[in-house]
């Protein structure tokens, strides 16, 4: 089997029988770490520099986003209340956008990081 640790996140370990399954275990790892932090109003950190013999991991797209409007409320120093009322919606709407098992419309969050002077970018590259 193998063995995956996520420098930045200590409380992140997991593994997989096979490469394959040591990837989607690592995704779902990252997912619920990053997560945890979100829910606790802990820090995020910068991910570090990958070195060889590393592999990064990806962010799932159903959290991105959620964990984009954290970062910027955080780095703007913005509160629940804050951007529930510029949105002019309730405190409990932007709990919900942040909330990591919450089925938020992307749109919502869209909004909300524009508020903050941020704007969603997609990209894609090659698999391989």
């Amino acid at each position: 089997g193998y063995h995956v640790r996520f420098p930045d996140l200590p409380e992140a370990l997991t593994g997989g029988t096979d490469l394959l399954d040591t990837q989607e275990q690592a995704v779902d790892c990252l997912a619920e770490a990053l997560a945890g932090r979100i829910t606790r109003g802990d820090a995020i950190p910068v991910p570090s520099k990958i070195k060889r013999g590393q592999y990064p991991v990806s962010v799932p797209l159903y959290l991105a986003p959620k964990l984009a409007l954290y970062l910027a409320m955080r780095e703007s120093g913005f509160r629940n209340t804050d951007l529930a009322k510029r949105l002019g919606v309730s405190e409990t709407v932007v709990r919900r956008m942040l909330d990591p098992k919450h089925n938020t419309k992307p749109e919502k969050i869209q909004t909300a990081l524009a508020m903050l002077g941020k704007r969603i970018v997609v990209s894609f590259d090659d698999a391989a």
